[in-house]
Parts: C-alpha cells; structure tokens; sequence
C-alpha cells in the first residue's frame, strides 16, 4: 500500500514477469481485499524491472495452457470476470513488453499508461495457440481490424500506435509521472460516485440501449442519496473543497 493506493506487481523479472498459478492466484486475492476495503482508493498494476509488463503465460513450464478440463472455469478466466465486477479503479503501469496474456492484463484494467519504450502484442500465433480468453477484455478497446491484424499475424505494435489507438490513455518518458498524474485527479473526488460509477458503466456495456436507460435512470437516483453528493453540492455552493465520507 501507497496510501490509499494498492501496487500490485508482478515479481518474476528474470521470467520477463510471465503469468503462472502463484501470479493468478496472487492477483485475484488481491483484487477481492482492495474490493473489500473502501480505504483502498485505486490498484495499480504492473510489472518488476524495466523489460516487461508481462510476457503472458510462462512458456517453460510446458502447462502454460493445460488445466482440468472438467472445471468449468479456470483461473485466467476467473480474473478477467473479477477485474470486471471491481469498482475500485484498476490502472495498467506499463512499464514495458506487454505481450499475449499482458495484453489481457491490461485490458482488464479501466485506465493504462505506458513508457515510450513499451511494445504491445499477440503473438500466440507463433506458438501454435490464439489469444483467445484475452479477446473477451481486449475486443471493446481495439477496431475490428486492428484487433484481427495482430491476433493473425501474431506482429506488435509500438507504444505510438497504441496511444493513436486508444488502447492507453497516456504515453510517457517516465511512466511513473502519467501513473501520479491519473492518481492525483482520481483520489480528490468522491469515492462513492467512482465506485458506484464503475458498477454503472460495467454493467451496461452488455446492454441494449433502453435496458441501459432504464436502468441509469434508476441509477441517478441511488447516486444522489449518498452522503458525497450532498456534501459534494454543499461545498459548491459554500466554495470550499468537499470532505468526503465514501458513502
């Protein structure tokens, strides 16, 4: 913890930060106590060292892609569904390569920043496999055709491209100013309105559009009950900073 800031990082440098089992299980842990604590404002994600966000699965244990087939759901899976239902801000630090499952890890966050010197990819096509799990997080944030172009050719892309892209919200020399300059324009507002917020947006990205109005409608109401917004709205009036309570 940084604070009210929980930093998660992915501690296998020499393994160029790969995903096996202990990270899965370390990442969807922590995930459900920053969702359990309101002190935790954001999570911040990221990898050790300066080579590499993640380099997806781990390659040399020879199961990066096996598990039991008889369980239904599986542990990459099961993050990507728990980054889905978090309401507390997730932010990608993209420190580096951010290759096949890293992608999926990032995408699952709400925000990314990146170094120039990052290169994003999917090449599990030079494997002999596709990046099929992390299409369910990534397909919302690319075109179709970029999307397709990368997960068939298996070729990355700079950190350039993926700002003109929008796959990232910031590009940088030092990655650590865009990861402060996100956190000092998030923890100064409510908490309550982000992370009942996050729980609007996420819940009608799936729906139709008088699904979704129907229930943003019931949603605004919920909002204005809380505790923030009345002092939110009392301190515009008095012109003063509002102190916010999180409920």
């Amino acid at each position: 913890m940084r604070g009210p800031v929980m930093w998660l990082t992915i501690d296998r440098e020499e393994r160029r930060n790969a995903i096996n089992a202990a990270v899965l299980e370390g990442l969807c842990d922590a995930l459900a106590r920053a969702n359990r604590d309101t002190a935790v404002r954001a999570v911040v994600l990221t990898g050790a060292g300066t080579r590499a966000f993640c380099a997806g699965a781990d390659l040399q244990s020879g199961t990066s892609f096996k598990f039991d087939y008889a369980a239904p759901y599986q542990g990459m899976a099961n993050l990507f569904r728990q980054a889905r239902q978090s309401t507390v801000p997730l932010i990608a630090r993209i420190n580096g390569a951010c290759m096949a499952g890293g992608m999926g890890l990032m995408a699952m966050c709400d925000l990314a920043v990146a170094s120039r010197q990052a290169v994003f990819g999917l090449p599990e096509v030079k494997v002999g496999v596709f990046p099929a799990q992390v299409l369910s997080v990534l397909g919302g944030l690319l075109p179709r055709r970029v999307l397709a172009e990368m997960c068939i050719t298996g070729e990355p892309i700079d950190a350039a491209q993926a700002l003109e892209l929008r796959l990232v919200n910031r590009v940088s020399d030092d990655v650590d100013d865009s990861v402060d300059w996100l956190l000092a324009r998030l923890l100064d507002k409510s908490p309550a309105a982000i992370r009942r917020g996050l729980y609007t947006m996420k819940k009608i990205e799936a729906m139709a559009f008088e699904e979704s109005m129907a229930f943003t409608e019931s949603q605004i109401g919920l909002f204005a009950l809380t505790e923030d917004a009345a002092e939110g709205q009392l301190a515009f009036r008095e012109k003063r900073k509002p102190q916010w309570s999180g409920r």
